[in-house]
């Protein structure tokens, strides 16, 4: 005898279905605010405000910046021997390589000879540790290269520019006292001529 349970007779139905609606969609009205005030309208370019403020400050006559300015036709330029005088040290000579022109970072590369070994020396320009830049000689052509690191071969190096950099200092010191002689101390007295 076998039994049927009465859930196992009873025809499976699918689950009811609900009535259809249709969807009434509204748009929620979002509220637009304006955007926040940005640091870009008030200061359009805020680095050069800033290398300006500092050009000030670090070169307020503006020399040093006439004296590297591109548009200045007296202005260094490479070839030419510089002297670069230091607050604390001793000031270096040489003849200049390369000018790295980089706003505030405005730097220079200098090569001398010292004992006979080769050196060179990047100075920033508007370093608070510089006095001052000087020109000892220009170059007489216009160098045809924008660097000249030729110039470390043993072709076309120049040497120590020492003795450049002493007749300079001399002249510049006959001219500071207003005593203009010769070489010699001998030089503004009157001769006197010998009879035999």
């Amino acid at each position: 005898m076998t039994t049927v349970s009465a859930a196992s007779s009873l025809p499976i139905l699918p689950p009811p279905r609900l009535p259809a609606k249709t969807p009434t969609f509204t748009p929620k009205k979002i509220k637009i605010f304006p955007p926040p005030p940005t640091a870009r309208a008030l200061f359009k370019d805020p680095i050069a405000e800033v290398t300006a403020t500092q050009l000030t400050t670090l070169d307020p006559s503006g020399a040093r910046t006439k004296l590297f300015s591109r548009a200045n036709k007296e202005a260094a330029k490479v070839g030419d021997i510089l002297l670069v005088r230091l607050k604390n040290g001793d000031p270096f000579a040489g003849i200049c390589l390369n000018i790295r022109r980089r706003g505030i970072d405005t730097g220079i590369l200098l090569r001398n000879e010292l004992t006979r070994v080769g050196v060179e020396m990047w100075f920033k320009i508007y370093s608070p540790n510089i006095e001052g830049i000087e020109v000892v000689q220009r170059r007489e052509k216009r160098a045809r290269r924008a660097r000249l690191y030729y110039m470390r071969k043993p072709k076309h190096n120049v040497g120590s520019v020492q003795n450049i950099v002493q007749q300079y200092q001399r002249q510049r010191a006959m001219l500071r006292s207003g005593d203009v002689r010769g070489r010699d101390a001998n030089a503004g007295k009157k001769k006197k001529n010998k009879q035999y």
